[in-house]
C-alpha cells in the first residue's frame, strides 16, 4: 500500500466497528483546535491593542489575522463535534461530511475576516501614508504572541508527525493528502501566524528606522496575501471531500482485490468508494456471483466480504454489495449471405 493510500485507511485507529471519528486522533485533534482557540482569543486583543497604541496598519492587519484565526477554530471545533454525531433516520449515512461543511466556511473567514482587511489596510496606508507611533508596545506583544503561536504550532506539528508515522506516510505528503482537514488548517494557519508576525515585526522596523509607513503598509500587504493563500489551500482541500473524493487508486485495487479473494464471488463488476470522514469510508460494489452459489451461500459471502474489508481497511465503516450477473456476451452478427 501507498503511503497517501494509508492515510485514508485508518490502519491502527482502532475498532473497526466504533462510531465515526472515534479514531484515537480525534480527541487529539478536539485538544488541537481548543489550545489554538485559547492562544489566538488573547492574542488578538493585545495585537489590537499594540496596533492602536503604534499605528501600526501592519499590527492591526495581525490583529484581524488572529481574529479570523479564533473564528475559523471555534468552526473546526463545531464541525469536530457535529461530525462525531452516529447516523440516524434524518441523516442514514452519518454526519461526518458535515466537518467539511463547517471547515469550508472557517477557510472562507480566513479569507474575508483577515485577509480582505489586510490588504484593504495595506493599501489604504500605501496611497495615504501613517504617522508611525512609538513601537515599544508592539515589539513585546509580538514577542509574546510568537512565544503562544510557537507552542499551538508544536502541538498541531506533533499530533500531524506522530499521525503521518502511524500510517507510515511522509509527513509532507500527509499533510498535502490528510483527510483530517480540521488539524491540517490549524497547522497552516499556525505557520501563517508565525510568517505574518516576522512581517509585521520587519514592518515595524523598517518605519522605525526611516520614518515612513510604506514599510508597514507592504507588511500589512503581504499578510493579507499570506491569508488569501491559506484560505484558498483550506477552501479547495475542504472542497474536494464535500463533491466526494474516493479513495487513492492503489487502496481501491486492494479493495477489489480483498472482495475477489472471497469464495463465490467471481468479479467486481462496479465499485465506488466514498471518502466521508478522516475514519470514515463508504464501499460500494456490484458483485458477480458464482452462477451454483445458492441464496445462503451469497448472504454468507456477503458478510464475509465485509469482516474482511474491515479487518484489513479499519476505516470502512459502510458496506454494500449488490449481487449482479456479468454482462452476457453479444452474439455473433450473422455473416452475410
Amino acid at each position: 500500500m501507498s503511503s497517501s493510500d494509508a492515510m485514508v485507511n485508518g490502519s491502527g485507529s482502532g475498532d473497526p466497528d466504533a462510531g465515526p471519528g472515534s479514531g484515537p486522533g480525534e480527541d487529539e485533534s478536539v485538544g488541537t483546535v481548543v489550545v489554538a482557540v485559547v492562544t489566538n482569543l488573547g492574542i488578538a486583543a493585545a495585537k489590537a491593542v499594540g496596533g492602536v497604541i503604534s499605528g501600526s496598519s501592519a499590527m492591526l492587519s495581525e490583529a484581524a489575522h488572529s481574529v479570523a484565526d479564533t473564528v475559523t477554530e471555534v468552526m473546526l471545533l463545531t464541525a469536530l463535534k457535529r461530525s462525531a454525531k452516529p447516523a440516524d433516520e434524518a441523516h442514514p449515512l452519518g454526519y461526518g461530511p458535515e466537518r467539511y461543511i463547517w471547515a469550508l466556511l472557517a477557510s472562507i473567514a480566513t479569507f474575508v475576516g483577515g485577509a480582505v482587511f489586510a490588504v484593504y489596510d495595506g493599501i489604504h496606508t500605501l496611497m495615504h501614508g501613517e504617522d508611525p507611533g512609538n513601537p515599544t508596545l508592539s515589539y513585546i506583544i509580538l514577542a509574546v504572541a510568537a512565544v503562544l503561536e510557537g507552542y499551538s504550532l508544536l502541538v498541531a506539528w506533533r499530533q500531524v508527525k506522530g499521525e503521518a508515522a502511524r500510517m507510515s506516510a511522509p509527513l509532507g505528503l500527509y499533510v498535502k493528502h490528510t483527510p483530517d482537514t480540521a488539524v491540517k488548517a490549524v497547522l497552516l494557519e499556525n505557520v501563517a501566524a508565525l510568517i505574518g508576525l516576522a512581517l509585521a515585526a520587519g514592518g515595524l522596523l523598517g518605519a522605525q528606522l526611516t520614518g515612513s509607513g510604506v514599510y508597514d503598509g507592504v507588511a500589512s500587504l503581504l499578510i493579507g496575501l499570506l491569508l488569501v493563500w491559506v484560505a484558498w489551500e483550506l477552501g479547495r482541500s475542504n472542497a474536494q471531500y464535500l463533491i466526494g473524493r474516493p479513495l487513492p487508486e492503489g487502496m481501491r485495487a486492494e479493495v477489489r482485490e480483498e472482495l475477489l479473494s472471497v469464495l463465490h464471488i467471481e468479479g467486481v463488476l462496479e465499485l465506488t468508494t466514498l471518502v466521508q470522514g478522516p475514519s470514515e469510508v463508504l464501499i460500494a460494489a456490484k458483485i458477480d456471483f458464482h452462477d451454483l452459489a445458492s441464496a445462503a451461500q451469497v448472504e454468507a459471502a456477503c458478510e464475509i466480504a465485509e469482516e474482511q474489508l474491515r479487518d484489513r481497511f479499519p476505516a470502512i465503516r459502510r458496506v454494500y454489495l449488490d449481487p449482479t450477473p456479468s454482462p452476457s456476451p453479444s452474439p455473433p452478427s450473422p455473416s452475410p449471405s
